[in-house]
């Protein structure tokens, strides 16, 4: 469907902004239109919802709508709503987003509640975050765990640059380093080893083949390589296994989001280094997030 012509008079009011972006919206078939074009009008007005019940009739200038226009535009071409409007919620906090970073998801948030139940949350330790992405986790550890330090990697200089940002934003960045680089290879170096008491990761899990029938806000905008997990979607989980035993002390913790079918696959991997602690599930019933506690076997990589 077509979006309504840019050629009508710019709307005037704050009643007929809100008419004309959810017309724009309902155009591109964008589902749940009515609360985003709201959230949308926050974005460009700086107008709640309330205003514009509360006020209808307020004039808009049309420079003031010719930005907020651009953002409905954007909307309609579906462009994920948090790149647009910049932030999204996590573990009831804003981080900044964009699109050099994966959008945190509600499940993700289950790594930071095995993290809590378990008894490193209360203690000095040293934390690790592979994949930081825009360190949603990384920054929840640290506002959560008062008495931990974090390491956070990622591939992608962008993202890390959004991550810093994050940190800054929530007053914890004396307390995450970050590091550039694949994986857990950044922190190989002697003086992690056996230091580490909890590593964390929403690693990538889709397999390659899925990525391009993912929905259109996911495969059109957020960055392919935080979603490849590689041809069977488990190409991480099997570098986690690998590089995270030299790095965790014996009773460490390995915490893990994990995709759909693959809870079986990923318990298979776990070899003598690790037993399976616990496995939660997301609200859909889903196996989402494995905790695996370091052995005291010996490991060599």
């Amino acid at each position: 469907m077509e979006t309504p012509s840019r050629s009508l008079p710019s709307p005037s009011t704050f009643l007929s902004a809100y008419q004309r972006g959810l017309a724009i919206l309902q155009s591109a078939e964008v589902d749940n239109a009515d609360n985003e074009a709201f959230w949308l009008l926050e974005a460009g007005l700086g107008i709640s919802r309330l205003r514009v019940y509360a006020d209808p009739n307020a004039r808009v200038g049309p420079a003031d709508w010719a930005r907020t226009e651009s953002l409905f535009l954007r909307r309609a071409s579906w462009e994920p709503l948090q790149y647009i409007v910049g932030t999204q919620v996590f573990c009831g906090r804003d981080f900044l987003v964009n699109s050099n970073v994966l959008i945190p998801r509600p499940e993700t948030e289950l790594i930071i509640e095995e993290v809590l139940a378990s008894r490193f949350s209360t203690v000095d330790c040293h934390m690790v975050d592979m994949g930081t992405g825009s360190g949603c986790l990384a920054v929840s550890l640290a506002l959560d765990c008062p008495g931990a330090t974090v390491s956070a990697t990622d591939c992608s200089a962008p993202a890390l640059h959004v991550a810093g940002e994050n940190a800054q934003r929530h007053g914890v960045a004396d307390r995450i380093r970050f590091f550039l680089g694949e994986c857990l290879e950044p922190l190989a170096a002697g003086a992690f080893a056996g230091t580490v008491s909890v590593i964390v990761s929403n690693p990538p899990y889709i397999p390659s083949e899925q990525c391009d029938r993912l929905p259109r806000e996911v495969r059109a905008f957020e960055p392919r390589p935080a979603l490849n997990g590689g041809s069977n979607g488990l190409a991480f989980y099997d570098r986690l296994l690998a590089e995270s035993p030299s790095l965790l002390h014996p009773g460490g913790i390995l915490v893990m989001e994990m995709g759909m079918h693959q809870s079986e696959d990923v318990r298979r991997k776990v070899g003598e280094a690790f037993i399976v602690k616990t496995i939660r599930r997301d609200q859909a019933g889903i196996d989402r997030v494995i905790c695996l506690e370091r052995t005291s076997s010996p490991w060599t990589v």
